[in-house]
């Protein structure tokens, strides 16, 4: 029945939750307050009376909750969500739209949720395992749930020495990167070598079939 079922694209709660669940950062709690996780500074004051409400992001794990418990202002909804769909809930929607847009691309690729999300899970297969190659296997069986074809082996192989090669003559590019999101970088990994899995990751973290139910 998998095999032939509808292929769409998953819903903006689940897009979240599956780069926090791959990367190792998501809370599993269940229950509890509403959560305010990364948001882009100044939105609720633009809507609100002489700007006084501020929007202030949780520390902790209120960053790393379940979409599903964030708190949502009907009148400002979190923009990383509201792009890949997710009702305004302004009033009650028996089905959501589900389009492909440039600005979902924009958000996967420069969004803190998932650039840090994208450095975790470069963490995690630096740190599992040790050659290129397998690092690259583990990275596919955890986003993908499956092996690389050569084709792809060999293409995120650029990839990360490319990117590798950037970030050696550019530590302050590779820190920047590296700086994105609450969560504290590794101290083992060579700020390099972590900056350029990253990107790798991020690239994975973009595909298509990293957002689509198959």
């Amino acid at each position: 029945l998998l095999s032939r079922g509808p292929r769409y694209r998953l819903s903006a709660e689940s897009v979240r939750d599956n780069a926090l669940f791959v990367s190792g950062l998501l809370v599993a709690k269940v229950g509890g307050p509403s959560v305010k996780p990364y948001q882009p500074d100044g939105l609720w004051e633009d809507v609100s009376v002489e700007r006084r409400e501020k929007y202030v992001a949780d520390s902790g794990e209120g960053l790393y909750r379940r979409s599903m418990y964030t708190f949502w202002k009907r009148t400002c909804p979190p923009p990383g969500l509201s792009t890949f769909d997710a009702p305004d809930r302004e009033s009650c929607v028996i089905r959501r739209s589900r389009t492909n847009t440039p600005l979902q691309a924009l958000v996967l690729l420069n969004d803190p949720t998932y650039l840090e999300a994208a450095r975790k899970l470069g963490e995690r297969v630096c740190l599992e395992v040790e050659r290129e190659h397998d690092r690259i296997q583990l990275a596919y069986r955890i986003v993908l749930s499956r092996l690389p074809d050569d084709e792809e082996l060999a293409t995120l192989q650029r990839a990360v020495q490319s990117a590798r090669e950037h970030f050696a003559t550019h530590p302050d590019a590779a820190a920047s990167l590296l700086s994105v999101g609450a969560s504290p970088h590794s101290e083992i990994i060579p700020i390099s070598e972590q900056a350029a899995w990253t990107t790798a990751m991020s690239m994975l973290l973009n595909l298509d079939e990293s957002i689509s139910k198959p």
